[in-house]
C-alpha cells in the first residue's frame, strides 16, 4: 500500500468525522443539517417517489452481494470477492460507529415534519451505511476490473443518487450520507489493489 493512499484515506476519514462533529457538536452545524434535510425531504410527486424508492436499496449490503454473484458468473470471481470483502469491512465499520454515536434518525427526532416513505431501518443515523457500502463496492470493483473513466464517473453518480435517496425517503440527514460517502471512499482508497500488486511483482518474477 502506497503512502499516498494511506494519506488520502486518512484525509477522507477525517473529513467524514469532521462533518459529524460539526453537526453533532455545534448549533450552527445542526441547524444547517436540518435545513438541508427539509429541502431534500420534500414531496416532489409520485414519479420522484417511485424513482428514489426504486434506487435506495442499491446501497444495501444485499445489493452488493447480488452484484458480487453476477460478476462471479461472468468470470470475474476474484475481482468480485475483493470488492465484496472491502464492502463488508466498510459495513462493519459503519455499524460500529453507528452504535458509538447513536444519533436518532430524522423520523425519530422530528416525526411530525419528516416525510417517511419506507419501513424503519435498523441502526442509528450517523453515518449512513448505504452510500458507504455502495461507494466502497463500486470503487474497488471498478479499480479491480480496470473500467474506464466514464464508467467510474457513472458509478460515482449512482452513489450520489443513492445518498440523496436516503434523505428523500426520510431515514438520514444530509450529513449522514455525506459522511457515509467519504467513509466508503476512504476504505476503498486504502484497500490493496490486486492489479497494482501484480504489476509490482511482475519484474521480480522475471528476474
Amino acid at each position: 500500500m502506497k503512502l499516498r493512499s494511506i494519506v488520502k484515506g486518512a484525509a477522507l476519514a477525517a473529513a467524514a468525522a469532521g462533518i459529524g462533529v460539526a453537526v453533532l457538536r455545534t448549533d450552527e452545524g445542526a441547524a444547517l443539517d436540518r435545513a438541508l434535510f427539509s429541502a431534500g425531504n420534500v414531496d416532489a410527486g409520485p414519479a420522484t417517489d417511485r424513482f428514489f424508492l426504486g434506487v435506495t436499496e442499491l446501497g444495501s449490503l444485499y445489493a452488493s452481494g447480488a452484484a458480487t454473484g453476477v460478476l462471479a458468473l461472468l468470470g470475474k470471481r476474484r475481482e468480485a470477492v475483493r470488492a465484496m470483502t472491502a464492502t463488508c469491512v466498510t459495513w462493519a465499520l459503519g455499524q460500529a460507529v453507528k452504535k458509538a454515536i447513536d444519533r436518532p434518525r430524522p423520523y425519530e427526532a422530528d416525526q411530525g415534519s419528516t416525510r417517511f416513505l419506507i419501513a424503519p431501518p435498523r441502526g442509528t443515523s450517523w453515518p449512513s451505511s448505504h452510500p458507504a457500502v455502495l461507494t466502497t463496492f463500486t470503487t474497488v470493483a471498478a479499480r479491480e476490473l480496470g473500467v474506464g473513466a466514464a464508467a467510474r464517473a457513472g458509478l460515482g453518480a449512482l452513489g450520489l443518487v443513492v445518498a440523496a435517496s436516503r434523505v428523500y425517503v426520510g431515514v438520514h440527514y444530509p450529513s449522514d450520507v455525506a459522511s457515509g460517502v467519504l467513509m466508503g471512499r476512504a476504505v476503498a482508497v486504502v484497500w490493496p489493489s490486486r492489479a497494482k500488486d501484480a504489476t509490482r511483482s511482475a519484474p521480480a518474477r522475471r528476474r
